[in-house]
Formats: structure tokens, C-alpha cells, sequence
């Protein structure tokens, strides 16, 4: 990764003593950039985005094709980008989470993108349907984990927030919307080109048929919830050093509690088979939002030429 990582660990090692349940099936991840010449690395943060947008925006044969051609692989990546310039707009910085969560899902989870949801969006200015990423673990030689992850952007992750997070989680986990992006995968030829063990490929797509059962998809499904936000603490910090992470840590955890909790006062007994999904909270903080989004969007429009 190219971002330090604070926290990652299972929340039950986190949170020995708590009293909430089902706690064994979640974790947390917290990543932070670095500082430079007393300010936040932004150029940084922005290589990222830009190292990782392909994943998302561009098929594999896309990527394939364009391999070693680094400019026209921008440009073609950023021809299915959505760009807007309303000031009012809900949506704005909601592809820059996504393309964050597919770079984080590559480097971080070793995922193989199956699905990528920007490149195949129906209309150029529309969000992405269904979850924000979509991707397959391999878990050793003939078996395998399906994720289905959600990245937001915000200016405040405090307790107001929650709510909504909890709520598209849930809506993601609805029979139907499972079975609909199972549909999409086996429908593509991602899987293929991406899975080198053939067996293992015809076994994925047999598991997400639509004849399985999802209650035999739960126990291999994980659910990544990428909360990048604006974070005053690292706004006012000027280095990376002990006092700044021990914030950060602190925060995050603070921040994982106040979402489990909220997640399995809501969604516990609504979704069948909780206990048998894993959900991962992913915390990333930035000192501007404003100010990442406008960059992003300048650079969108230099590419999209």
C-alpha cells in the first residue's frame, strides 16, 4: 500500500469488552497518507487515483489492450468518468471513493476487480448502480470470496451520517440486488480473463448462478465500507508523528464503534444471515474534500479533453 496503515485488525480485537453482537464477523482498517514540507501530500494522494483508475473505468481487455500506454489509458479512463460542475450536486466525489476503494481492494485485499462498475455504467453521467465495487478474492487454490463494496465521501463521518451508510448497506444486501450483481458478473467475461485457474473460474460462475441459493453465498460474502472523509485533525496537522497517529487511531475506532452499532441495531435481525457476512469498515481521512474533488474534476476535464 502506498498509505500507512493505523488499524487493521478484527474489531473483537479491538473492542474486547463490548456488549454488541454479532461482533466476530466485522473488521477495521484505517490508512492514512503522509506529510511533506509541513503539508498533506496531496500529489500523493492524487497518483493514487490516477495509478488505480483503470480498475474501475476500463474492462480488462481495456486495460489489456492499453497496457504500457500510460496516457491513453488516462484518456480512456477518464471518457467514462462522470463530470459535473453543478455546485449543488449530491454525486460530486463519489466516483473519486470508488476509484479509492478499487485501488484500496487491489493493493490492500489482493481482489481481482470482476466487475468494473464505472466502465460499465449504462450512461456516462449516471452514479454507478448497485455496489460501488465488485470483486473476487482467491482464497488459495479452488476457492474464492465475493465482495461487494460501498465508498462514500463526506465532510463529517459524526453520528448524523450513519444512518445513511447503514441504509445502503442494507439496500445492497437485498436478495435481488445480490442476485443482480451475481448476474452481471456471470454474464461477463471478466471472470475469465482474470481467473488463470480455469477450474476455479467455472466454479465461481457456478456458485453465483441463479439457481444457487443466496444462503449458500452469505458465508463467502464480504461487504468493504470505505468512509473517506474530511478530518480537522489531519487539516491541522504538519507532520506525520506518535501524537497525529494516536488521534487518528482513536478517532477511527470511535467511529467504528458509533457504525457497528448502528449497523446491527438496524440491520441484525433484517437481513438473514447476518452473522454469516463479513463487513469491513475502511477509514481514510483528508484534511479538504472541496479541495481533492476540484482537482480530481480539473483533471478529469484535461483527460476527457
Amino acid at each position: 500500500m502506498d498509505f500507512e496503515i493505523l488499524i487493521n485488525d478484527d474489531y473483537l480485537n479491538l473492542v474486547q469488552d463490548t456488549k454488541l453482537a454479532p461482533v466476530d464477523n466485522k473488521t477495521v482498517l484505517s490508512l492514512v497518507n503522509d506529510f511533506e514540507d509541513e503539508k498533506w501530500r496531496l500529489e500523493k494522494f492524487d497518483n493514487f487515483v490516477w495509478d488505480n483508475i483503470a480498475l474501475t473505468a476500463l474492462s480488462a481487455q481495456e486495460r489489456e489492450k492499453l497496457a504500457g500506454k500510460n496516457a491513453s489509458t488516462l484518456r480512456a479512463a477518464a471518457k467514462n468518468l462522470r463530470l459535473t460542475d453543478k455546485e449543488d450536486d449530491k454525486g460530486k466525489g463519489s466516483e473519486l471513493a470508488e476509484i479509492v476503494l478499487y485501488g484500496i481492494m487491489h493493493h490492500h485485499y489482493k481482489a481481482l476487480p470482476v466487475v468494473p462498475k464505472i466502465f460499465y455504467k449504462q450512461n456516462v453521467q449516471d452514479n454507478a448502480k448497485g455496489a460501488d465495487s465488485v470483486h473476487i478474492v482467491q482464497e488459495g487454490e479452488d476457492a474464492f470470496s465475493l465482495w461487494f463494496g460501498e465508498a462514500k465521501f463526506y465532510n463529517s463521518i459524526e453520528n448524523a451520517r450513519l444512518a445513511s451508510i447503514v441504509e445502503s448497506v442494507g439496500n445492497s444486501l437485498l436478495t435481488e440486488k445480490l442476485k443482480k450483481e451475481n448476474s452481471i458478473i456471470t454474464n461477463m467475461a471478466e471472470v475469465d480473463r482474470l481467473v488463470e485457474n480455469k477450474d476455479l473460474a467455472a466454479k465461481i460462475k457456478l456458485a453465483l448462478s441463479p439457481d444457487n441459493s443466496m444462503d449458500n453465498i452469505k458465508p463467502i460474502l464480504h461487504i468493504p465500507i470505505l468512509l473517506l472523509h474530511q478530518c480537522s485533525v489531519t487539516a491541522e496537522s504538519k507532520e506525520m508523528n506518535d501524537e497525529y497517529r494516536e488521534k487518528i487511531r482513536k478517532h477511527h475506532l470511535n467511529r467504528a464503534n458509533a457504525y457497528f452499532k448502528k449497523q446491527i441495531e438496524t440491520l441484525a435481525d433484517k437481513v438473514s444471515k447476518y452473522s454469516s457476512i463479513k463487513f469491513h469498515i475502511i477509514l481514510f481521512p483528508v484534511p479538504d474534500r472541496k479541495e481533492l474533488i476540484d482537482q480530481f474534476t480539473s483533471a478529469v476535464a484535461y483527460y476527457k479533453g
